[in-house]
């Protein structure tokens, strides 16, 4: 069945790590709430939800995406980029032990789970501020042997490659050309988001629906007129926090 594993959010999400946003205020009781509504939307796509407690010495914890990468065959347990996230890896290895065999990339491996974006079995890789090469290259020696191929992708003007770039269709991805080296995307159909909504590359496509947060109506007007459904969910608070509509899940299937 497919499931998203999920966690709610930290109560000290106010202290969580920024680099290419200003921090502004959180309201925590709206971030909960907005995050509450996300699980629910996720739910009418027909995905099991697991939701884990909330971890208040972990402020960004809620952004569960980051600490591993899940394939068919094994969960990688993350080495992350920011050290103050790297508590977050041994809490959700618990959790996703139960239903994969588990490796651990180590030191001097970066990586974050937001820099991977897999597509049956080739797996782009943002070389980013919180992914470095050996972290890739980790990766790279897990996922081979399954029959995968990792593809470094540059990113240069955002946190993670799929705040740039995120799949909304078979053969389709919404971009933000800017801000990554798309020539290493040059296969795929690029849908260019709207130069007044350059965060809008990240979203989450569940079946055949693109989940987007609210705040980027002129990206879903573009999908809707490339045939794309669109589901939208309030992301405000949380995007606060440098965070998008991938970053709070990780979906994979359990075999029932």
């Amino acid at each position: 069945m497919l499931t998203a594993i999920t966690r709610q959010v930290s109560p000290n999400i106010n202290r969580c790590e920024l680099t290419f946003h200003a921090r502004q205020p959180i309201d925590v009781k709206r971030a909960i709430d907005q995050h509450e509504t996300y699980l629910r939307l996720l739910s009418e796509l027909g995905l099991q939800i697991i939701q884990l407690a909330a971890e208040p010495d972990l402020p960004d914890s809620v952004f569960v995406e980051d600490p591993a990468v899940v394939v068919d065959e094994l969960a990688i347990i993350s080495r992350m980029g920011a050290i103050s996230r790297r508590l977050e890896a041994g809490l959700l290895a618990q959790e996703l032990s139960k239903y994969r065999p588990l490796e651990f990339l180590t030191k001097p491996a970066m990586l974050d789970g937001g820099d991977v974006m897999r597509i049956g079995h080739t797996v782009y890789v943002g070389v980013s501020a919180r992914t470095n090469r050996e972290g890739i290259d980790q990766l790279s020696g897990f996922l081979r042997p399954h029959g995968y191929e990792v593809r470094p992708v540059s990113v240069t003007g955002c946190l993670h490659l799929k705040s740039a770039t995120s799949r909304v269709g078979r053969e389709s991805l919404l971009v933000n050309r800017s801000w990554i080296d798309s020539d290493a995307l040059s296969e795929f159909d690029l849908i260019e988001v709207p130069t007044e909504e350059p965060n809008a590359a990240n979203a989450l496509l569940v079946g055949e629906v693109v989940v987007l947060p609210k705040s980027f109506p002129k990206t879903r007007a573009l999908l809707e007129r490339h045939g794309i459904p669109v589901r939208q969910v309030g992301m405000s608070e949380l995007q606060k926090a440098e965070a998008g509509v991938t970053c709070c899940s990780i979906i994979f299937d359990i075999p029932t």
